[in-house]
């Protein structure tokens, strides 16, 4: 009888670690806070979390629940958001503000409380109004639960690395600048890696990014674009990589020289340490494949092996060229999703809403600007004004007047969106208009981009949801041919996808997350510009699939 009550106490004890090992509860303070930083021979004060640039890594494990205290001491208004994580009926702490929350004031705190559903992987954080992204961002890494490997090789290390911009103006003040001229503000001054340039940049020597490795060793990189505008490239010279996970979604495995990624996305690769010991240059420098002014500068960190001295100078990778399209849709073309027994790819195969949307841009009138105009960015002929109120709570306590679920599924002029470049805006709209999509119906979005002014690639995200990108193309997107090539199989699955320049994207999602999501583009010049909308999901039937009632300190507006 003994050694069965001695049984049963340690059953429920390794129950109760058990538990706790599958559901712990992971807390983090954010104090917002504005601290001089130097680079490029320049010092300037800098908002940032804790005092670090870039900020903390938050670290979890799938089926974790997460607080995050944020405290804002700076001068901004504040919000964050967990750029990746679903919040399933939990849009109260998705963080883009004046759509699911109004913004943190100065002197005040708000706790971000979601739990990690069903992901695993490398997602980030990030400040979600006006441009203190470009200082404000980190890591998020998401282990598997405990017991389930990697569908990969186990790697011996792994390493977080945060590619970002370097404004030595203040960032705040080059946004308003260009919005008071009308033009596109100042391009950045370097591109950075863990928040450095690297030493082909002045004065940064010591603001360089060096990671050790050993012979033999395999290294697990969580790669995440954090730019404002720009597209990357990144390689590492006389290594191969072999991306293993987008999104924080494992991916059949492949091996690339380089790969492209996109403002808002994440990648995973895995990099075997099995050159000649010697210090070699990990590189990232912008794509743009339209004659559109950007920071081409490259930033730089080292991958060095152990024991190999400072004064060896590193190589530099072979990088695609600038407006190499081929590379781009070809690397594209090689992401697929694991598609496992483990990790299906449940894609809607059957559609109950089909949207198309035309991305443009253009010109409005604005006497005060410096050639007459401002330029304007839209959806559908419609670009997006934010209201003074979260739209969530306004759909939440069903407050009039702050939006219209009038959003249009198509254009309202069909044209050759692709055709000869178009100087007019075709009269486009302002308006905080959403789109209202039934509980658990799947949808089909193609995201179309056009010559109004001129194309160009757009990296779009759709907080709130996973989608699958079933197709792309270059040209018009043909409704009647088109959908005969999609990958119904095992397309990637991401929360960022590219639109290609002067071409299309079709996504697919099942829409059985309640609440107030929004759509826009990740490049943030586009984003102040007018290019975004929500979907307003709505409750379904069930107890569990309604939005969650809001947290008692969720910010006033």
């Amino acid at each position: 009888m003994v050694n069965v009550t001695k049984f049963l106490r340690v059953f429920v004890f390794l129950c109760f670690i058990s538990f706790h090992a599958e559901a712990a509860v992971k807390k983090y303070q954010f104090d917002i806070q504005v601290n001089n930083v130097s680079r490029l021979c320049h010092a300037k004060p800098i908002v940032t979390v804790n005092g670090r640039f870039p900020g903390p890594t938050i670290y979890a494990r799938e089926g974790d629940r997460v607080l995050v205290n944020v405290t804002n001491h700076a001068q901004y208004n504040m919000s964050i958001h967990w750029h990746g994580l679903k919040q399933y009926r939990n849009g109260w702490a998705d963080g883009p503000a004046y759509i699911t929350q109004c913004p943190i004031q100065t002197g005040n705190s708000y706790v971000y409380d979601f739990n990690v559903t069903g992901q695993r992987g490398t997602l980030w954080w990030h400040a979600h109004i006006l441009w203190l992204r470009a200082t404000v961002y980190g890591a998020i890494v998401i282990m598997p639960k405990q017991g389930t490997p990697f569908p990969f090789p186990q790697p011996d290390r792994e390493e977080v690395l945060l590619l970002g911009e370097w404004w030595n103006a203040d960032v705040e003040e080059v946004e308003k600048q260009g919005n008071n001229l009308g033009l596109p503000p100042n391009m950045s001054d370097a591109h950075t890696i863990n928040g450095k340039p690297g030493p082909l940049f002045p004065c940064s020597e010591k603001y360089t990014f060096a990671m050790q490795v050993e012979q033999g060793k395999t290294y697990l990189l969580r790669i995440i674009n954090s730019a404002l505008n720009d597209e990357l490239f990144f390689a590492i010279a006389n290594h191969n990589m072999t991306v293993v996970e987008i999104d924080a979604v494992y991916t059949k495995p492949f091996s690339t020289q380089s790969l492209l990624i996109a403002p808002g996305q994440t990648t995973n690769v895995l990099v075997r340490a099995n050159q000649i010991p010697g210090r070699y240059f990990m590189a990232a420098r912008p794509f743009m494949d339209v004659p559109i002014p950007v920071d081409n500068k490259t930033a730089t960190a080292i991958f060095q092996y152990k024991g190999i001295p400072n004064a060896v100078i590193p190589k530099l990778p072979n990088l695609p060229a600038p407006n190499d399209s081929a590379f781009a849709l070809s690397y594209e073309e090689k992401l697929r999703s694991l598609n496992s027994a483990q990790y299906p790819a449940n894609v809607p195969l059957k559609v109950d809403r089909n949207l198309f949307y035309t991305i443009g841009l253009g010109m409005n009138s604005c006497p005060s600007c410096v050639n007459g105009t401002r330029l304007t960015a839209s959806l559908n002929n419609i670009s997006f004004v934010m209201p003074q109120i979260g739209l969530l709570q306004a759909h939440y306590f069903d407050i009039k007047g702050v939006f219209k679920a009038d959003f249009p599924d198509k254009p309202p002029t069909p044209f050759n969106y692709t055709g000869a470049p178009l100087t007019a805006n075709l009269g486009t709209a302002r308006g905080t208009r959403i789109s209202k999509i039934p509980f658990n119906s799947t949808v089909e979005l193609v995201l179309q981009d056009t010559n109004l002014l001129s194309v160009e690639s757009h990296p779009f995200h759709l907080h709130g949801y996973n989608f699958f990108v079933v197709g792309t193309g270059i040209g018009n997107f043909v409704p009647a041919k088109d959908p005969a090539k999609y990958n119904l199989v095992d397309p990637p699955e991401r929360n960022t996808v590219g639109v290609p320049t002067g071409g299309w994207t079709a996504i697919r999602f099942r829409a059985d997350n309640p609440g107030v999501w929004f759509l826009h583009c990740h490049l943030e010049l586009h984003t102040g510009w007018g290019l975004k909308t929500a979907f307003l999901v709505e409750d379904g039937p069930g107890s569990d699939q309604t939005v969650l009632p809001p947290p008692k300190d969720l910010p006033p507006c």
